[in-house]
C-alpha cells in the first residue's frame, strides 16, 4: 500500500517550537513502513544541511517516491524534490531556486573563509538540480545568481518537475494552460530601477519645456510693451 508524507513548513536541524520540518522526523515518518510513497511539498526552505540529508534519505529510499508540490518548493524545499522518481507540480504552484545564504562575522580571512564555504555549498546544490534537469552547471548557476522563480509549465520545461498534477476526468479531458512564467528577483530590481530612471527623465524633460516656455513667453511680452511704448 502506497503511503504519504507530508512536509509542510520551514525545513530545520532542529524544531524548538514542533513547527519545522528536522532530518529527524522525516527518518521517523520515513522508516515507519515500506512501498512507494507521495512526499506532499509545501515550504519556504530552510537549512541547507537539513535539506541535503532529507535528500539523501530519498534517493536511498528502496520504494519508488512521487513528490507533488501543492504550494511552493523554495530553496532548500526545491532540492529536497529534485530526489522525487517523479516529480509533479499544481497548476498553481511555484518554485523557486536560489544562491545559499549565511550569516558571518570576523576578519577577513574568516569572510574568505565564509565565501568559500557559499562556494562549495552552490555546487552541491548544483549537484543535486543536475542530476533531475540535465541542464548545464553554467545555465544552473545563473538561474541561482537571479533567484528564479517558475510556474508549474516553466518547472516541466526547465526539466524541475515532470508533469502537472491534474483532477481524475470521467467524461471530458482536462486542459492545462500551456502559458509558462519565470521571473527573477534581479530582473524585477532592474526593471523597476528602469522605469525610475525613465520618469525622472520625462520630469526632466518636462521641466526643461516648462523653462523654456516661460521664457518665450517672457519674450513675447517684453517685445509687446517696447512695441507699443
Amino acid at each position: 500500500m502506497e503511503r504519504t508524507l507530508f512536509l509542510n513548513g520551514t525545513i530545520a536541524e532542529e524544531s524548538w517550537f514542533d513547527d519545522d520540518i528536522t532530518p529527524q522526523l522525516f527518518k521517523e515518518e520515513l522508516d515507519a513502513g515500506s512501498g512507494d510513497i507521495t512526499v506532499w511539498i509545501n515550504s519556504p526552505g530552510g537549512d541547507c544541511v537539513a535539506a541535503a540529508q532529507i535528500y539523501n534519505m530519498m534517493m536511498e529510499y528502496k520504494g519508488s517516491v512521487t513528490v507533488k508540490i501543492d504550494g511552493i518548493a523554495a530553496s532548500a524545499a526545491s532540492v529536497i524534490a529534485m530526489a522525487g522518481t517523479k516529480v509533479l507540480v499544481s497548476p498553481v504552484s511555484m518554485l523557486m531556486i536560489h544562491n545559499p545564504m549565511t550569516i558571518a562575522y570576523g576578519n577577513s580571512a574568516e569572510m574568505q573563509k565564509a565565501i568559500e564555504m557559499l562556494g562549495s555549498v552552490k555546487d552541491s546544490i548544483i549537484n543535486a538540480y543536475e542530476i533531475k534537469t540535465g541542464l548545464s552547471r553554467a545555465k544552473l548557476s545563473h538561474l541561482m545568481d537571479a533567484e528564479t522563480w517558475m510556474d508549474a509549465n516553466k518547472a516541466i520545461e526547465l526539466g524541475f518537475a515532470d508533469e502537472i498534477m491534474q483532477r481524475n476526468a470521467t467524461n471530458d479531458e482536462i486542459l492545462v494552460p500551456q502559458v509558462s512564467m519565470m521571473f527573477s528577483h534581479t530582473q524585477v530590481v532592474n526593471s523597476l530601477v528602469d522605469k525610475i530612471a525613465e520618469k525622472c527623465k520625462i520630469q526632466t524633460k518636462s521641466t526643461e519645456t516648462e523653462h523654456k516656455t516661460t521664457a518665450v513667453s517672457l519674450m513675447d511680452r517684453l517685445n509687446l510693451i517696447k512695441n507699443w511704448r
